[in-house]
């Protein structure tokens, strides 16, 4: 039925809460953030998660560009903590960006159902996040390969869920919208942005969660493995 398949990366396929965890610990660790009164790895992740997220949101609605949504996570962590040493917080910001993209974990069953579907389909990368780190995860996660295009912001000039993003991808590949399908776990941006597009959709909610909007998804899978009984 479909000709190209395209995959979300991060919280799709590459376990960014895993890698961005570790990332996080390590960072707490070599800079002793627990001088700075952060009392533990796990709560310094817990308040990156908050800002972090507040801050993609602004980024996806354009609101924000790149290097502020990079170095104000930090800033305004440390902030809250009454340090404004905004010197330490960058090279902090550069230091987790290092080693998080460099992590390899991948999300249960990810690798499994790539193998499953790289005979069958070209695949394809959408994604919001950073076209420089992107290609680091990817290989970092042993994916790369898997994969013909990777459409990000800078080669498309949209964001997810813009229409032009999707627009774009299916130029870029050649396909019509029902020709094609877009398997992620954010609704707003995967499954709202592709199906205004006019593409078939894969909601991949692995934590039940419960969506207000009336729009429904072709398919919702809890497991990637479920993707083996539909593709």
């Amino acid at each position: 039925m479909y000709k190209h398949l395209f995959f979300d990366l991060d919280h799709t396929l590459w376990d960014h809460n895993t890698n961005s965890k570790q990332a996080l610990d390590e960072v707490y660790q070599h800079f002793d953030l627990h001088t700075y009164g952060i009392p533990s790895s796990h709560q310094f992740y817990l308040k990156f998660n908050e800002i972090n997220h507040r801050l993609w949101d602004l980024y996806e609605q354009g609101k924000i560009a790149q290097p502020e949504l990079r170095h104000n996570r930090f800033r305004m962590i440390f902030s809250e903590l009454g340090c404004y040493d905004y010197s330490l917080c960058d090279k902090i910001s550069d230091n987790y960006i290092n080693i998080s993209v460099r992590k390899p974990n991948l999300l249960p069953n990810a690798k499994s159902v790539l193998d499953y579907l790289f005979p069958k389909y070209p695949l394809h990368i959408i994604t919001n996040g950073f076209m420089e780190v992107q290609d680091i995860k990817m290989t970092s996660g042993g994916i790369k390969h898997y994969f013909r295009e990777i459409v990000t912001f800078q080669n498309s000039g949209f964001k997810k869920p813009e229409v032009g993003i999707f627009e774009y991808a299916l130029d870029l590949v050649g396909a019509k919208p029902h020709e094609c399908i877009m398997i992620g776990d954010s609704f707003q941006s995967d499954i709202v942005g592709a199906t205004k597009a006019g593409i078939d959709t894969v909601f991949f909610n692995p934590d039940g969660r419960k969506q207000d909007i009336t729009l429904q998804p072709k398919h919702e899978v809890r497991d990637l493995i479920e993707l083996k009984g539909i593709l």
